[in-house]
């Protein structure tokens, strides 16, 4: 937005002239009107848009660009003397950060990602392993046990369970994979 002296400049108005007419009670110029809108409206739009967007305060400047934008493109911003309309600029910075909301809610990736120095999404993780593995038949289970929570050989868990070391082989390998299903419907994507 052209800040108090650019406005002028750009269309070759100086500020004393532009205060002349604004104190006369002429209608506006339009370098005037756009310098008013400016100053007047575009603390209150930004503290407005600030509280909405949650302190954000980026989108929140973003937001009031476009509704002031959008103002000077429309005519119904305006009042027949050339003020802006409060309620109109309230209403479009409104809807434009109803919008911003919506499609930020939208694209916002989620980090479901668990932080492993946090104890509590650790605590978590291991507590949906758990139920992954009791949920998993018992012939699958025990085979997982024997080999990753008890660190034995194939031949230390096959002598353990009393079958031969291939069926733990295939078993393990079942296991993992229904492991893995399981997860991921939890919501673990293992890849």
């Amino acid at each position: 937005m052209p800040t108090r002296g650019e406005a002028g400049r750009i269309s070759g108005v100086t500020d004393v002239a532009d205060a002349g007419a604004a104190e006369s009670g002429q209608p506006l110029t339009d370098d005037d009107a756009l310098r008013e809108l400016y100053e007047t409206q575009a603390p209150a739009l930004l503290g407005y848009v600030v509280r909405l967007t949650n302190g954000d305060r980026h989108r929140a400047e973003d937001i009031l660009q476009e509704t002031l934008l959008r103002a000077w493109r429309h005519p119904q911003a305006r009042s027949d003397d050339g003020r802006w309309r409060r309620q109109w600029l309230f209403t479009v910075a409104r809807n434009l950060t109803i919008d911003y909301l919506r499609t930020a809610r939208q694209t916002q990736p989620v980090d479901d990602k668990a932080d492993p120095d946090n104890p509590v999404d650790r605590m978590l993780d291991a507590a949906e392993v758990r139920a992954a593995i009791a949920s998993l038949p018992d012939r699958l289970r025990g085979v997982l046990i024997e080999v990753y929570l008890r660190d034995r050989s194939g031949a230390e868990a096959a002598e353990s369970l009393g079958i031969p070391v291939g069926t733990v082989k295939s078993r393990l390998f079942h296991a993992l994979r229904a492991l893995r299903e399981e997860l991921n419907a939890r919501g673990f994507h293992l890849g």
